[in-house]
């Protein structure tokens, strides 16, 4: 089959590859000339393992295609996805989703014969029913159908999660659809992927609200850290008792500072806005951005406290080491990450701060002001009084402690991943504070 992407993003270009590798035609496309003639050249805009490889596979065998022009690709295609940005929206928190309403109109002009246009970024519920309504109005002999395919990718992992879903979710009713959409999925059935046809804004709604149960579990995980803490328990071992219940399962239940990303952070806060819009707010989600929000901030307080200061005291004249500033690892995404709260409040406090991440610092640099960044973990630790375990980059995880020691002016390790065993690092010598571990 012919597809055209429009949005050449983390979404896009992943989708893209994957359908190209499939077997389809596929033409990605973007208004980025400079993003298009890097693409084209090989260089691929984000860090995501084995997606380069896929791409120059699908580029040498003709079936993978970039352009800045949409024209021919959505004449020719049988289904045209949409899969540009939508931003939390400045002031509101709504999703910004002018993106999608140009492309939609875009898309209009240049469609030929029956065709599927596809809503692949993360909309709102009513969303496919205004696309509809654009493409209506600016072709109203236009042969097409809209449907809602929300996408399911993790950072790090997106390639394995378009190959091998857990499902695939399609929001139509429209037959003619359907059958485009099977057939885009085919190679799937090979794996017995469960493929769910449903109403376009459920299809939508679904996407939200599984974002919205994961962030919710990591929110009451960190909370519980927090009691755990308090009343002297292990956070870890109370995420395994719970996590082995086969209704509660153990994903997602990992304490630590907070969740982040392109993701999360923007979803559940549309999704908030939306149900009070509707008359049906949802408190637990609520609850769960206020906290999420909170929680990143206290982590430079949590760092404060180890250095033997009040929360939002003086550390001045103190330089702190930051290992990982992406928000999770094997992603140079800087979206929402802790880092950006913790740096600033460590800042704020009057610290030094030295900071290495192996992908994520060129994108840090254009968040972040006043950090020295460095070439390494422990060019990171030289000289530090204290050093914080941000992302749990492999790389950090067997560091050899009596080098990190040696290099730091104080042994302080507060590890905010609970990478290491506060036993073995007591028995090193280090001052070590995890999350919700005595």
């Amino acid at each position: 089959m012919r597809v055209a992407m429009i949005g050449t993003g983390y979404v896009g270009l992943v989708s893209g590859a994957c359908f190209a590798d499939f077997g389809h035609v596929v033409t990605c496309i973007d208004k980025d000339a400079s993003k298009i003639q890097r693409l084209k050249a090989g260089e691929i805009p984000i860090f995501e393992p084995g997606l380069d490889d896929l791409v120059a596979v699908n580029v040498r065998e003709g079936r993978l295609f970039f352009d800045t022009e949409a024209a021919t690709a959505v004449a020719q295609a049988d289904a045209v996805f949409i899969a540009v940005g939508t931003p939390s929206r400045r002031g509101d928190g709504y999703a910004d989703l002018s993106y999608v309403y140009a492309a939609a109109e875009e898309i209009a002009g240049y469609l030929d014969g029956f065709t599927v246009v596809v809503t692949k970024s993360t909309v709102p519920v009513g969303t496919g029913d205004e696309i509809e309504a654009i493409i209506k109005r600016v072709r109203p002999d236009a042969q097409f159908a809209v449907v809602s395919n929300p996408e399911f990718l993790r950072e790090g992992a997106a390639i394995n999660d378009f190959k091998r879903p857990d499902r695939v979710v399609v929001g139509t009713d429209d037959p003619r659809a359907k059958d485009v959409m099977n057939e885009l999925y085919r190679p799937l059935f090979l794996n017995e992927t469960p493929i769910l046809f449903t109403a376009r804004r459920t299809s939508e709604l679904i996407k939200y609200a599984a974002n919205a149960f994961l962030a919710l579990k990591i929110t009451f995980i960190n909370e519980i850290a927090d009691l755990c803490e308090a009343v002297g328990a292990d956070v870890q071992q109370v995420s395994r008792g719970i996590g082995l219940d086969g209704r509660i399962g153990s994903k997602f239940l990992h304490a630590g500072p907070g969740y982040g990303g392109s993701c999360f952070p923007k979803d559940t806060l549309a999704l908030v806005r939306t149900a009070v819009d509707a008359g049906a707010p949802l408190r637990l989600v609520e609850a769960t951005v206020a906290s999420n929000d909170a929680r990143k901030s206290r982590m430079a307080d949590k760092v404060a406290k180890a250095l033997g200061c009040e929360p939002g005291g003086d550390l001045t004249g103190k330089t702190i080491g930051l290992l990982g500033l992406t928000f999770k690892p094997n992603t140079d995404d800087m979206r929402d990450a802790p880092a950006l709260a913790i740096v600033p409040a460590l800042q704020a406090m009057g610290a030094t701060v030295k900071a290495f991440d192996p992908e994520g610092m060129h994108e840090a640099e254009k968040m972040l002001t006043g950090v020295d960044f460095r070439v390494g973990p422990y060019e990171a630790a030289d000289g530090a009084d204290a050093v914080v375990i941000v992302t749990e980059w492999d790389r950090f995880r067997a560091l050899d402690l009596d080098r990190l020691k040696t290099s730091m002016r104080s042994p302080v390790l507060v590890d905010l991943r609970n990478v290491y065993r506060p036993e073995d690092m007591r028995a090193k010598g280090f001052t070590y504070v995890s999350i919700g571990r005595a």
